[in-house]
């Protein structure tokens, strides 16, 4: 019995070891490939697909973010007098942190799962093959333009995000609370730095990086077969989900 379980264990560190070397193997093919010119008509295609659709999502994501922060910690602050560090407080912890943590999860549903199922799809039906025996690079072809796309997009919806989210802070803190314009903006301009809105731009950086690339492996290698192709799309989005905030961790410690 106690063997059994130890080889279930131990199987399963090496499959996840395994993973964890095609995925780095992957990422050094990937930036080797980078060193070619890049397909801009490509990776301007991938922003449209993959930014533009998204917006709509994540300025409700943000929106109500900022609402229920706003709502959870105006009445704390009145009640001790401190109002006037509402709008810093709820610039602050959406810059930093929930602006590029949840535009970062949002994207890995609906950004990585479209990647995976794109991919495996092509791999199922053998048009990834059908490059290959061209002598077309899949990773130079798909990933790399994915890769870019996501890089330059998650970071411009975060932005769009923070600003989305502090409005709707704006809104309650307001129209609900029956604080003044002044006090709000006044304290975001007191309390709130530059870098706490760019430091979330450049966990945004890597977070894109990684929904792509992860979203591009478990689309190359999916199990044959449509069902295959779910639980690829399911891998990516709970790797990527886990991913992002293990590095949101470790970016935190860094960065701030």
């Amino acid at each position: 019995m106690l063997l059994r379980i130890l080889s279930a264990i131990g199987a399963f560190v090496l499959r996840r070891l395994e993973e964890l070397g095609t995925i780095v193997m992957l990422y050094g093919e990937t930036f080797r490939a980078l060193t070619h010119k890049p397909r801009l008509h490509h990776i301007i295609a991938q922003m449209s697909r993959l930014g533009v659709d998204s917006l709509m999502i994540v300025s409700l994501t943000l929106l109500f973010t900022g609402v229920v922060i706003t709502l959870q910690t105006a009445d704390v602050l009145i009640r001790f007098g401190a109002q006037g560090t509402l709008g810093g407080i709820v610039t602050i912890a959406i810059g930093r942190e929930l602006g590029p943590v949840l535009v970062a999860v949002v994207c890995a549903g609906r950004v990585g799962s479209a990647i995976t199922a794109e991919i495996a799809t092509m791999k199922v039906t053998e048009q990834i093959d059908a490059l290959r025996v061209m002598a077309v690079s899949p990773v130079d072809y798909l990933i790399v333009p994915r890769m870019l796309a996501c890089m330059i997009v998650v970071p411009i919806l975060t932005v769009f995000g923070d600003v989305v989210g502090v409005f709707g802070g704006w809104l309650i803190a307001v129209f609900y609370k029956g604080l003044t314009t002044y006090s709000y903006m006044n304290s975001i301009h007191v309390f709130a730095d530059l870098f706490d809105l760019t430091g979330g731009v450049i966990k945004a950086i890597f977070f894109g990086n990684v929904i792509a690339v992860l979203g591009c492996y478990y689309g190359l290698h999916c199990p044959d077969g449509a069902e295959g192709v779910g639980r690829a799309t399911t891998r990516t989005v709970v790797a990527s989900i886990i991913v992002i905030f293990l590095l949101n961790a470790v970016l935190t410690f860094l960065l701030f």
